[in-house]
């Protein structure tokens, strides 16, 4: 037996609503209906998944995250960037372009939540429009198997158009 795909993430919110809006804002969600669990919680449609919203007081795990591929890497940046959510102390950048030539992300929700958002290919962003990327390679040494790593595991099919 062996598990088959993601069907949700659940993730904390301290205030609800703000948590709601950033999502909606920076990623276009949408609310879906929701069970009542007897607190405050919200989904929303993301892709073919889901994202579930709740809101308890609960320790926020400072490196625990989810990633997201989203089909605008420069639309999420500016929104995210007019938010103030990029995070630049977690992972000591805020967007890093990785030894393979995808992309990463950083950034913090409302409620605390620390996600990456990923693209696959550094090669179709304008780099002067992303002031902050830098290459991981400057800031920790890759060598062996760190250079065969990736977060795509097929790049073959890749279609920047499709993204948009």
């Amino acid at each position: 037996m062996r598990a088959i795909g993601f069907n949700h993430l659940s993730v904390a919110a301290t205030d609800l609503e703000a948590s709601l809006r950033f999502y909606e804002t920076v990623f276009g969600m949408e609310r879906i209906p929701t069970y009542n669990f007897g607190f405050p919680a919200q989904w929303l449609r993301c892709g073919t998944l889901q994202l579930h919203l709740f809101q308890l007081k609960d320790a926020l795990a400072r490196y625990q995250h989810f990633a997201l591929d989203v089909t605008d890497f420069h639309a999420v940046y500016e929104a995210a960037k007019e938010l103030g959510a990029l995070d630049e102390t977690t992972f000591s950048n805020s967007i890093n372009e990785l030894p393979g030539g995808s992309v990463q992300m950083y950034l913090r929700d409302p409620g605390g939540n620390l996600l990456e958002v990923d693209w696959p290919d550094v090669t179709t962003l304008d780099r002067s429009r992303i002031p902050e990327m830098k290459k991981l390679a400057d800031s920790f040494t890759q060598t062996g198997e760190a250079l065969a790593a990736s977060l795509y595991f097929d790049r073959s099919g890749f279609d920047p158009a499709s993204y948009r």
